[in-house]
């Protein structure tokens, strides 16, 4: 998918793209596919839900990340808001992954 903002052109993969992939390098079909890639996205999100992490050797590491409590301004009222402390998922690419990418 091809995605154009302004002068930045991104080109998207979805997840029927992915599901389309896995299911041309596996040979199955993509019902198949589709039940193994929306499992691998059930696992992950339980896991960080759970507070664990996710370590894949080679690609990268799923991970949460915690945000500390801040003041922030809500300009429309100019008043000042406390974001409370709270936590986000976040992905760590592993040096393989990174070094790929950079080619």
């Amino acid at each position: 998918m091809i995605f154009i903002n302004h002068t930045l052109i991104y080109i998207i993969m979805t997840k029927a793209d992915i599901v389309n992939e896995v299911a041309k390098a596996t040979g199955v079909e993509k019902v198949e596919a589709l039940a193994v890639v929306e499992s691998f996205m059930d696992v992950v999100k339980g896991s960080l839900a759970k507070g664990e992490a996710v370590y894949l050797r080679g690609f990268g590491s799923f991970i949460i990340k915690r945000r500390a409590q801040k003041a922030a301004r809500n300009i429309t009222k100019n008043t000042t808001i406390v974001i409370p402390a709270h936590d986000i998922p976040a992905f760590k690419p592993a040096k393989t992954f990174m070094e790929a990418v950079k080619k």
